[in-house]
């Protein structure tokens, strides 16, 4: 019976949501876009803490152990990074990401054979760095391309088994298939995402239904949180909203699966308005508020960042989607960002609610740098809005 509740409870949500623009047209208007001067403040501060803190790029990160510096945490730091860069161009932001390469020899963790997409991840600011400079330096994209094209050659398609891998990866598919004008990465890259969608874990690891993602097959029903509800990590379900701006973003329209991805994308963008908190955040547990509830700012980041270039690109309603990205980012702004810049409220590295525990304002991740790369994202794309 609790659980037949906890879905009519979802359900009545959705229903409001649908009628929220009818009710809150005044409410709206109070709300006001910041200044890009009151944007970019924030982004500017709490990077320039993160640089203080890591002044050498390739310095190896300990936490219980040992790891390179070009693993996907840091390259998510990076690709918030670039995309600061492309709105605040100091040099500083540059050379920062030029010696994070030139320290690692443009290289990936398992070298150009791995499939892994967590070790793909830098690829993306690799081929950003390549395309800056007019492409006089081909040593920067040398291993990324051999790694994607390594995959090409084998007709395994499963790699992607947790959704994470897709904000990994298709964004690197996507830049090669422009940058050579080779549409083979495009059709690979949906054959990957396909097998993901449709056939991990039985089904495929999106649930049409309440168009958001499982993070595995460990999380597809019969698993359930404490409440009933199925598990739906916040970022997890970030990972795959910003995957999908992000290849929309650069993928040509004639695409045959352009449409499927901005499908997808709008749906999963109109599930989350229902059940963000009050207080402006989503909960780690996205139907389960009450399993490790509370602020959150690694996945909120990602929502907003995937809201605001909806918008920003005219796929999405301004009206009914800003003020759910308002809420949240003055939230952020006030309530996350410490006075030297140090980020708070951002959940550990993991894989579920669980994971990464305590979040708090005072909390430190295992990995300061993924958490920093969202936040960076969502402020740039709302700094882009008119």
């Amino acid at each position: 019976m609790q659980h037949i509740f906890n879905s009519y409870c979802r359900y009545m949500k959705r229903v409001f949501f649908l009628l929220l623009p009818l009710f809150v047209v005044f409410g709206a208007a109070a709300q006001k876009l910041p200044s890009k001067k009151k944007i970019v403040k924030p982004l500017r501060l709490t990077n320039q803490y993160f640089m203080n803190k890591w002044p050498d790029a390739g310095k190896s990160i300990f936490t219980n152990i040992e790891r390179p510096s070009n693993i996907w945490t840091r390259a998510v730091y990076y690709e918030g990074l670039m995309a600061l860069y492309g709105i605040d161009k100091k040099k500083a932001y540059y050379d920062y990401a030029l010696q994070w390469g030139e320290k690692h020899k443009w290289g990936l963790r398992g070298g150009i054979r791995t499939r892994n997409a967590d070790n793909q991840c830098c690829g993306q600011t690799y081929i950003d760095m390549y395309l800056l400079d007019g492409k006089q330096h081909p040593e920067r994209i040398r291993d990324i391309k051999a790694s994607i094209d390594s995959m090409k050659l084998t007709g395994k398609v499963d790699d992607w088994n947790w959704i994470d891998a897709l904000q990994m990866a298709m964004p690197v598919f996507v830049k090669l298939g422009n940058l050579y004008n080779d549409t083979s990465y495009f059709n690979r890259m949906y054959e990957m995402y396909a097998f993901t969608k449709y056939k991990h874990g039985g089904k495929g690891l999106y649930n049409p239904a309440d168009k958001l993602w499982w993070r595995d097959k460990d999380f597809v029903p019969p698993y359930k949180e404490p409440n009933g509800e199925d598990c739906y990590w916040s970022r997890g379900n970030g990972w795959v909203v910003a995957a999908l701006a992000k290849t929309l973003e650069a993928l040509p329209k004639t695409d045959p699966h352009y449409n499927e991805y901005l499908e997808d994308f709008k749906a999963m963008l109109s599930a989350l308005p229902a059940i963000q908190r009050e207080d402006g955040y989503w909960n780690v547990s996205l139907h389960d508020p009450n399993h490790f509830g509370g602020k959150e700012v690694s996945g909120t980041s990602l929502f907003i960042y995937g809201m605001a270039w909806g918008i920003n690109n005219g796929v999405v309603d301004k009206k009914t989607y800003l003020p759910v990205i308002l809420k949240a980012w003055n939230a952020m702004v006030k309530e996350c960002v410490h006075p030297n810049g140090k980020l708070g409220y951002v959940q550990g590295t993991g894989k579920e609610p669980k994971d990464g525990q305590p979040v708090n304002y005072d909390s430190t991740p295992d990995f300061e740098d993924y958490g920093l790369g969202c936040f960076l994202l969502a402020g740039t794309e709302l700094y882009k809005m008119k």
